[in-house]
């Protein structure tokens, strides 16, 4: 068997924590909130219409709103990698004992001591490269974000929105004549795409499967039973 055969069979499978995080957020944000709407406009009306055009106002604001924050949020996070890595540069050029030091301390707190410690040392600080990426890791325990990343956190959480905001509606094509009904089925199918979210996710990472996925379908349900409630009380009033 060949190296590169060898590779394949035993290449590592990561997550993209970024990607997933940007997934999870979008998704379940927009499913919670139309769901909610849903639930409240129907709690407050028979009208479908008036739940559809709720719904779908919703979805559009919540769509570019969610990922307006992803792409403001992630581009922040690169201009302040890019800040701190000119200032490790500087303080490398200027103080650069001060800066060994700093790698010292790390390795010590990982064991190292001895000749061990001031080989590590050494070696680290021969290659200003590593040297950078040591510090920016493991002193300011920041991860290197993309000049790209800000662009693919509006797409992905655009998407991701977009999508989960589409779910708690579909029900309510199917059952446009029994608006009971169609809530019904749409609390049914948010959970179960809750379920299945918060599953994915310790799949993913870490946890427990179920708790994870249980964790998030009582969130997201909470947030809708609050906007039913709502609908429900305000419906109620006299006009």
């Amino acid at each position: 068997m060949t190296a590169l055969n060898i590779r394949n069979e035993h290449s590592e499978q990561h997550s993209r924590p970024t990607m997933l995080s940007d997934v999870i957020l979008g998704g379940q944000d927009g499913l919670v909130n139309v769901l909610g709407i849903i639930l409240g406009v129907s709690a407050a009306t028979s009208d479908v219409r008036l739940i559809f055009v709720a719904a779908l106002a919703a979805l559009g604001a919540e769509t570019i709103s969610m990922a307006a924050v992803a792409y403001t949020s992630t581009k922040s996070r690169f201009k302040h990698y890019l800040k701190e890595v000119e200032t490790e540069k500087r303080e490398m050029r200027e103080v650069p004992k001060v800066e060994r030091q700093e790698v010292v301390d790390v390795l010590v707190e990982w064991g190292y001591k001895g000749k061990k410690l001031k080989s590590m040392t050494d070696l680290i600080c021969s290659n200003e490269k590593a040297w950078l990426e040591f510090m920016m890791s493991f002193e300011l325990k920041l991860a290197p974000v993309e000049k790209s990343a800000p662009a693919k956190s509006f797409v992905t959480v655009l998407i991701a929105t977009a999508l989960g905001s589409v779910i708690p509606l579909i029900p309510f094509i199917f059952f446009s004549g029994n608006i009971a009904t169609a809530a019904i089925a749409s609390v049914i199918l948010s959970a179960i795409v809750l379920f299945i979210v918060g599953y994915y996710e310790a799949k993913v990472t870490l946890g427990s499967l179920w708790r994870s996925g249980m964790e998030m379908l009582l969130i997201g349900l909470t947030a809708g039973f609050a906007g039913y409630l709502i609908g429900r009380v305000f419906g109620a009033v006299p006009t």
